[in-house]
């Protein structure tokens, strides 16, 4: 499997694992939108629906919201792995997926991170203490995860002195970055990004202070792969996508 890194847009991941089908199949490609909370986890997905389907697999991360505003401006893509509910609300408002198609398919976790060698804090409260001068969350207007994390810091009376010192991130996997790299002094992250590195000491936050993180999805209308599309989202869904989800800390779905 190959990746390119597209700075400060996207992140593509083609997944070229050796594809068994007919010559069509092989011409075939899905153009998947995804979360970039699904950054590990969805690779290894596609790795193995492509060698099942014979259908290659392209993914672009990005936060929800703008891979929404790509959708509703004409991106053309066959389906798309929002990180919660509201914005595939959106879309089928505004008559932008296949009526029939959406499906929640994971449930997510939150959880408190510091740069390595940092003491790590024992509940959120502890982030107002001087050590923490840069705080990283994505974007709440356009990732759920940061959204998530917000909420949190609000039930927790923690954002109005926070604020401050809070930098957004424009997707849940940049600010992993800037905790990693020590640009930010703490960060309140998506399980999934946090478990891929292994050691990476972190704190789950306590789902009562946020709204649940259900993610969904649906296919995107003017889909040229309908059908593979939705076959990919049953793989996702089935117990084989299930157990590479619940390996990044993703749960099932709370029931529709």
């Amino acid at each position: 499997m190959e990746r390119w890194v597209r700075p400060l847009v996207c992140v593509v991941v083609a997944c070229a694992a050796g594809c068994s089908g007919s010559e069509d199949a092989e011409d075939e490609r899905l153009l998947v939108l995804a979360a970039s909370s699904l950054q590990f986890a969805l690779p290894e997905i596609a790795a193995e629906f492509e060698l099942r389907a014979g259908v290659d697999v392209d993914i672009v991360l990005g936060s929800s919201g703008n891979l929404v505003a790509q959708i509703e401006n004409g991106a053309p893509a066959d389906l798309l792995l929002s990180a919660d509910r509201d914005f595939v609300d959106r879309l089928e408002a505004g008559g932008w997926i296949v009526p029939g198609t959406r499906r929640d398919y994971a449930r997510g976790r939150i959880a408190l991170v510091v740069p390595a060698g940092r003491r790590l804090p024992l509940a959120l409260a502890e982030l107002g203490g001087p050590q923490y001068t840069v705080v990283a969350l994505a974007n709440p207007e356009t990732a759920p995860y940061g959204l998530a994390a917000r909420e949190a810091l609000e039930a927790a009376r923690l954002w109005d002195e926070l604020a401050p010192r809070v930098v957004f991130a424009e997707n849940i996997a940049q600010a992993a970055q800037f905790v990693l790299t020590g640009n930010a002094d703490a960060g309140v992250l998506a399980l999934s990004v946090i478990l891929e590195h292994q050691g990476w000491e972190h704190r789950l936050v306590d789902e009562a202070l946020h709204a649940p993180v259900v993610q969904s999805a649906a296919v995107i209308a003017g889909s040229e792969q309908p059908v593979s599309a939705g076959a990919f989202l049953d793989f996702l869904t089935s117990p084989d996508g299930v157990r590479v989800l619940s390996r990044f800390g993703f749960g099932p779905p709370a029931a529709q």
